[in-house]
């Protein structure tokens, strides 16, 4: 399986949470004109997968306590992946929680149900987590 990778664009934020909004729009304005048809499912898939990742990155890290967090979009072979690094949380990383009934907790069940694979890796005291979203051709 080839899993070479290549960065269409990267946009670095405050740790902020008005810059979930910005990590949105990013994704749409990067995306659209050239990789993925507007209104399309995998553009609203990306949307919550960069919604999901950029918002916990601000409420779970070091990042929404005056730190930044970038957004990279990357393209391999028929997926797109959106990465989020985050300024870290102390050693800890994200996990699914066994029971995703409860009021909070949900949303990287949404993740795994919305793209082919995902992860995350260490890079020092950060943390990237990142989704691969099949690409639907146009």
């Amino acid at each position: 399986m080839n899993t070479e990778m290549t960065v269409l664009a990267s946009l670095t934020l405050p740790g902020h949470p008005r810059s979930v909004r910005y990590a949105r729009r990013f994704l749409r304005d990067t995306l659209v004109p050239m990789y993925v048809v507007d209104g399309g499912d995998v553009l609203d898939d990306l949307t919550l997968v960069v919604d999901e990742f950029a918002g916990n990155a601000i409420r779970h890290t070091a990042s929404g306590r005056g730190g930044r967090l970038t957004i990279a979009l990357l393209r391999g072979a028929g997926v797109v992946r959106v990465e989020v690094t985050d300024d870290g949380a102390g050693g800890g990383r994200p996990e699914l929680r066994p029971s995703p009934e409860g009021e909070s907790g949900r949303g990287l069940h949404i993740v795994q149900a919305l793209c082919s694979t995902w992860g995350h890796r260490a890079d020092g005291e950060r943390t990237t987590v990142w989704a691969d979203i099949p690409l639907t051709p146009f």
